[in-house]
């Protein structure tokens, strides 16, 4: 299994000739213009994980890909042709398997409602298992070999994304959701999540 951090939140998941795109949001571009995708999977329904203005661009050059977003993206986004895709949901493509964890967006602040959000665990035999949670720390899943680990949101402390990587305890790992940082800032979360 490769991934590719495609900028901010989009991950490219790719094993065999399955190509699974995660996140396709309006902090990055190095998605654009991708082709033979066979899914484009979506955490939640802010515009950093689900572009609006070249989403569907990315989905008319990807016909055959399958759309599977968080339930809530729908309603947000009613021209998107999509399938539901809830926690405790799983679909395979081929050997690899796609399982939606977690519920909730993190909380931002007590007077902001919460919307969904659903981490994705990534897996296929023989495989590493990758996990993206979205913009949540609240789920641990077991046996993650790789993470993408949140550098900075407004929903989260330092302090809790070092105890979600430590929790995770995968062998390895990247930064993602670092579109808000600048390069100081990516600089210390490197070095506080890799000590």
């Amino acid at each position: 299994m490769k991934t590719a951090h495609l900028g901010h939140s989009s991950v490219l998941v790719e094993t065999g000739r399955l190509r699974i795109l995660i996140d396709p949001g309006n902090f990055s571009d190095l998605w654009h213009g991708l082709e033979d995708l066979d899914a484009v999977i979506v955490t939640h329904l802010h515009p950093d994980h689900i572009d609006p203005e070249h989403v569907p661009a990315l989905l008319a050059a990807n016909p055959r890909a399958r759309v599977l977003v968080e339930p809530q993206v729908l309603r947000a986004h009613p021209w998107l042709e999509a399938e539901p895709f809830a926690a405790d949901q799983s679909v395979e493509f081929g050997s690899l398997k796609v399982t939606a964890v977690g519920g909730l967006h993190a909380v931002i602040h007590r007077d902001i409602p919460r919307i969904g959000n659903v981490g994705f665990v990534v897996s296929a035999p023989g495989e590493p298992t990758f996990f993206h949670p979205g913009d949540s720390l609240a789920t641990i899943p077991e046996g993650i070999d790789i993470v993408a680990i949140p550098a900075y949101g407004p929903w989260a402390a330092m302090k809790e994304t070092v105890d979600f990587a430590r929790a995770v305890a995968a062998p390895q790992g990247f930064l993602i959701h670092e579109g808000l940082l600048n390069q100081r800032g990516y600089a210390l979360c490197t070095t506080a999540f890799w000590r």
